[in-house]
């Protein structure tokens, strides 16, 4: 008679998830979290790979801002007036701050549904991958990029005369809530990339996110425009996060006294939590759809 002896080393032990273990003694005894925070990194390094590897889409990505910046700045630098006084290009480069980090959640969704177009979607739904890495590495990597071109943004205005005078602190907290912004949106990218058919569908939401960007307070306060279309700039997320960066930063305000423009540090901290409260579940449950 033959007796099959166990042989702990050859054992294919599964991890949480269905996947196999990487190997003797490695990582072994870890739970769901830990394999959850693994895949979203092997999933963030495989997007910023991309990038290193075609410096093209990034640099088109980190390029226009700039260029939308340097526009707006000497087209309407001269032209603009705030309410109460003061520099309208001082006021302006907040917006465009937050503009930007808003814009963003646009290329989030191309690049999602470029993903599932190509079958990369397919292939990670093949996988024992925890349902959240593939949102949370998009978010993770998106929010890398999103802090270059924030960095960027930012010395390309102080060489143009833009200057933060709130102090470190108050400069800190500012980037802090510009990126805080472009986190919550990102989720809302990762959900439309997953609900858009094709990537030109997704370039064509466009349309759609380039005028809400406008009906807030990014290029003029709120106070300025017809009492109905005032009221929908003021409580605007980006307004809120524009309005907060500026008192943060120390340039002109111009708001127009509204509870919701007089609470605009509140609410850039309230509007990003409600939106990733919102559509993280949303984009997470898309993809687990997509996998069935």
């Amino acid at each position: 008679m033959t007796t099959l002896e166990h042989n702990p080393a050859t054992t294919d032990v599964r991890r949480p998830g269905g996947g196999p273990d990487p190997g003797p003694g490695s990582d072994r005894g870890h739970g769901l979290a830990y394999w959850a925070v693994v895949d979203c990194w092997n999933i963030t390094r495989r997007i910023l790979t991309h990038y290193q590897r075609q410096p093209a889409a990034i640099v088109w990505q980190l390029g226009f801002p700039i260029l939308s910046l340097l526009l707006y700045g000497y087209v309407f630098g001269s032209a603009m007036k705030v309410p109460g006084g003061g520099d309208y290009r001082e006021f302006l480069m907040p917006g465009m701050f937050a503009m930007t980090m808003a814009m963003g959640f646009m290329n989030t969704a191309v690049a999602v549904v470029t993903d599932a177009s190509k079958g990369v979607v397919d292939r990670f739904r093949s996988m024992p991958m925890a349902p959240s890495a593939f949102a949370s590495g998009r978010g993770a990597a998106d929010l890398v990029v999103a802090a270059a071109e924030l960095t960027i943004l930012a010395v390309t205005a102080l060489l143009i005369g833009w200057r933060a005078d709130g102090g470190l602190l108050g400069a800190l907290g500012a980037f802090g809530l510009l990126l805080l912004l472009r986190f919550s949106l990102i989720w809302v990218g990762v959900w439309l990339g997953m609900l858009v058919p094709t990537p030109e569908a997704a370039g064509g939401l466009y349309a759609v996110a380039f005028p809400l960007t406008m009906i807030s307070s990014t290029f003029v306060s709120p106070s300025l425009m017809p009492d109905w279309l005032g009221f929908v700039a003021a409580w605007n997320p980006i307004s809120s996060t524009a309005t907060a960066t500026r008192e943060l930063f120390g340039n002109p305000v111009a708001g127009g006294g509204t509870w919701v423009e007089e609470h605009a540090l509140l609410m850039a901290v309230v509007w990003p939590l409600v939106i990733t409260l919102v559509f993280l579940p949303l984009a997470v449950r898309r993809f687990q759809r997509l996998s069935r």
